[in-house]
């Protein structure tokens, strides 16, 4: 009569293998860990008794009996779609180099300090944070304790025991300025994100930008959501003569704007263009298609991980910045306009720099 199997619901044991293969549990426990003592032929036969009855080794105990968890902590924004593709790319690296990933989500209801805690009590042997807010000293306390790396936040060089990974967010904003003068836009505003990591540096690359081609900067609050892209764009709406381009800090806040002009009738980019950043998947969608500029998240991911096994062996450098790689989708050259604002009709280039903008007044915010 064949061994009964596991009841349904319960995990198979070493000793389940071991009465299905009708060996004793130190034989199968022997075979499992890869040790001498067992025969090809009798390794292969408990193997596929364990098949059968689907057990699974338990690895987490494993590495306890050897003191290591081989496993990187990761906090992530649930509400980002920049982060689920570093994620994803996180698990491409991290495994081939024998460590697991453990997750752990920032949300509405749940702090930084709750997702990194959670991380220290899985006994994780290193943090990567992406885009923490976490003030300065919280991080240093973290890094007091484990290797942390920090990606998409500049960090002061006064910062210790933190290393960073980061795209060069000002060179990033300052190319797609560039960009937008090129088609001929020269009344460009920017969506700010406020607090968030990589606004200030995005910021201020669009102010530069903005200043060495002579313009005029007009800067929105914002921030990283859709509803931030929506809100302001509702302003623009209020405001004449609009804006022929926006800078937006991130996709999320560019998906706000599209959705919001797409439903007031105003074409994108027949009638005003918009550039998000980062070239999260939701820029790729095909009814978004929107121009960005790209960060190199496969990049990031592979020095995120890079660093942080570096300092588990001791081994340790202060920062990394990438150049962006701008991706051109949904920014087109501004309508021509009369003098008086209005537009000409049949063509799409830029006679000069609209004497209303001068005059334009924003609402106060």
């Amino acid at each position: 009569m064949p061994p009964t199997p596991p009841l349904r619901g319960k995990r198979p044991t070493l000793a389940d293998v071991a009465a299905r293969a009708g060996v004793s549990t130190a034989l199968v426990s022997i075979a499992m860990r890869g040790a001498k003592g067992v025969s090809a032929a009798t390794a292969e036969h408990i193997f596929a008794a364990a098949q059968e009855i689907g057990y699974r080794p338990d690895a987490r105990a494993r590495l306890l009996r050897s003191r290591r968890s081989r496993l990187l902590g990761v906090q992530f924004g649930l509400q980002h779609p920049f982060h689920a593709d570093l994620v994803e790319c996180l698990y491409t690296i991290a495994e081939p180099a024998g460590y697991q990933i453990a997750l752990s989500a920032v949300a509405a209801s749940r702090s930084e300090q709750r997702a990194t805690e959670a991380l220290l009590a899985d006994r994780c042997e290193a943090l990567i944070l992406l885009g923490p807010q976490a003030p300065v000293a919280r991080l240093e306390k973290l890094a007091a304790q484990l290797p942390v790396i920090c990606i998409a936040r500049r960090l002061p060089p006064s910062a210790s025991g933190v290393e960073v990974v980061r795209t060069a967010d000002g060179d990033g904003a300052g190319q797609a300025v560039d960009h937008l003068v090129s088609l001929g836009h020269r009344d460009i505003v920017h969506i700010d994100g406020g607090r968030a990591p990589g606004a200030a540096d995005r910021r201020r690359g669009y102010r530069t930008a903005m200043r060495r081609h002579g313009l005029a900067s007009h800067v929105l609050p914002g921030g990283l959501t859709e509803e931030d892209g929506a809100a302001a764009a509702r302003v623009m709406l209020t405001v004449h003569p609009r804006p022929t381009a926006v800078l937006a800090f991130n996709d999320q806040c560019a998906a706000g704007l599209l959705d919001v002009f797409l439903r007031s009738g105003i074409p994108v980019p027949g009638q005003i263009s918009v550039v998000g950043f980062d070239d999260s998947r939701l820029a790729r969608l095909a009814h978004v298609n929107l121009t960005t500029v790209g960060q190199d998240i496969p990049r990031l991911a592979d020095l995120a991980v890079v660093r942080a096994l570096a300092r588990l062996e001791g081994r340790t450098r202060r920062e990394a910045k990438l150049s962006s790689l701008p991706t051109w989708s949904s920014a087109g050259p501004p309508l021509r306009r009369d003098l008086n604002g209005r537009q000409a009709a049949g063509t799409v280039s830029y006679l000069a720099r609209q004497p209303p903008s001068a005059t334009r007044v924003w609402p106060v915010m």
